[in-house]
């Protein structure tokens, strides 16, 4: 087995001050997580780094699921030797050798860490780099380019050698900046914005309105498909709230105000939203919202619909083109399931030509002359059902027993 262990680096938790030792620890919690699947593997940190020991397994699937997890920047495999001058070369040696194809040029890069080894890093480079020209006279040095970089980390515990610097996720350890509600629709963009806020340390509820019987049980299972997807970068579970919205929208929707009836909409979703908010500790609410995409996204639109809540709306995709949002619902994995044709309540009873320069006076003396408009939103808020969702399994329980899948 040529590497050893995996080398883990932060992404920006490295900026943190006197609280950086809580990230690095909901870091660590994250990573055994990930691999609690692998027996015998074990962990170690030094400042600004993390050890994955691997006792055995292969890196690659390793490392594939590491650097899916939030809050590393990158990742190396890496063969660990001990910090003398033979050792090291030996080392160096094993890992070019296990290169698939000889290349052409390389360099050598040593970073010694440890002040009491007693060759500079400077002398290091050229001493392990004659020793790999030796045996592969074939190669040339090449400082500015080279195909390979002959990476050499010399710590006081043990010498780390390695080619291969894997990118990785970034942003900040799941659940390290709070939690928030995502609005999840069955759509392309908004489980890409969910996974953004997840990026940058957000614990994440998913939130889902239906309007049975005019959704069906195949939208349901798309969102709630969706929302497991989402569980696999975080490693633990997560609540799907879902929301009976067919009153509500069928109210709207015969009000007479058709050129208005998306922003109705979207304003009593985020006063529902709200409401679940208080009662599950989230402090801000996801959308996937991308400017001028659609008619309720115009900056007046979402002006107006925003004035709804006074919790912070976090938009993680505003100033995204719609192929860039495409390009990482693929990479993510979200796409397929996204564009499956099912509906769910955002496409029903859409207007020819919705408003989008809406009046918030107007809306508002709209909505005060909905009879029973307050009552319907208590209701749907006590009606909702909320599924737990882990990685890799099914859907548990309702901790509303009373709603199940009735409305099915």
């Amino acid at each position: 087995m040529i590497f050893d262990q995996i080398v883990l680096r932060y992404g920006d938790l490295t900026m943190k001050g006197r609280n950086r030792n809580q990230f690095e620890k909901k870091m660590l919690q994250q990573v055994k997580n990930a691999l609690s699947g692998y027996e015998g593997v074990t962990y170690w940190k030094t400042y600004g780094r993390l050890y994955v020991k691997l006792n055995g397994h292969p890196w690659e699937p390793v490392a594939g699921r590491l650097k899916e997890l939030f809050g590393l920047v990158s990742l190396s495999p890496v063969r660990s030797t001990e910090s003398g001058l033979e050792e090291i070369r030996s080392a160096a040696m094993t890992v070019m050798n296990a290169l698939g194809k000889p290349p052409k040029t390389f360099k050598v890069s040593v970073k010694r860490a440890w002040k009491g080894f007693p060759h500079s890093s400077h002398e290091m480079n050229h001493l392990v780099g004659a020793h790999i020209l030796r045996a592969f006279p074939e190669l040339s040095v090449d400082v500015r380019n080279p195909e390979v970089e002959l990476k050499v980390d010399i710590q006081e515990e043990a010498t780390y050698v390695f080619c291969e610097v894997i990118p990785a996720a970034g942003g900040f350890p799941f659940g390290s900046n709070g939690k928030a509600l995502l609005l999840l629709s069955g759509g392309i963009d908004s489980p890409v914005a969910g996974w953004m806020a997840m990026r940058k340390g957000l614990e994440v509820e998913a939130v889902h309105f239906h309007s049975y019987p005019y959704t069906s049980e195949q939208a349901k299972d798309k969102v709630v498909e969706l929302a497991r997807r989402l569980t696999y970068f975080s490693g633990v579970s997560m609540k799907l709230h879902l929301v009976p919205f067919t009153e509500i929208q069928t109210t709207l929707a015969q009000s007479g105000q058709e050129h208005l009836i998306i922003t109705l909409m979207r304003r009593a979703m985020l006063r529902i939203t709200e409401r679940i908010a208080e009662s599950s500790g989230a402090g801000g609410i996801v959308t996937g919202e991308s400017l001028g995409q659609v008619a309720s996204q115009t900056l007046a639109s979402m002006n107006v619909i925003g004035r709804a809540t006074q919790l912070p709306l976090i938009k993680p995709l505003i100033m995204m083109d719609k192929q860039e949002i495409i390009n990482i619902a693929y990479r993510i994995g979200t796409y397929e399931t996204s564009i499956l044709p099912y509906e769910d309540c955002c496409t029903l009873f859409l207007p020819k030509s919705p408003s989008t320069n809406p009046n918030l006076r107007v809306v508002e003396r709209i909505e005060a002359g909905l009879g029973g408009l307050s009552d319907m939103i208590e209701t749907a808020v006590r009606d909702t059902e909320v599924i737990k969702l882990y990685p890799n399994a099914p859907a548990a329980k309702s901790d509303n027993p009373s709603q199940e899948d009735a409305w099915f």
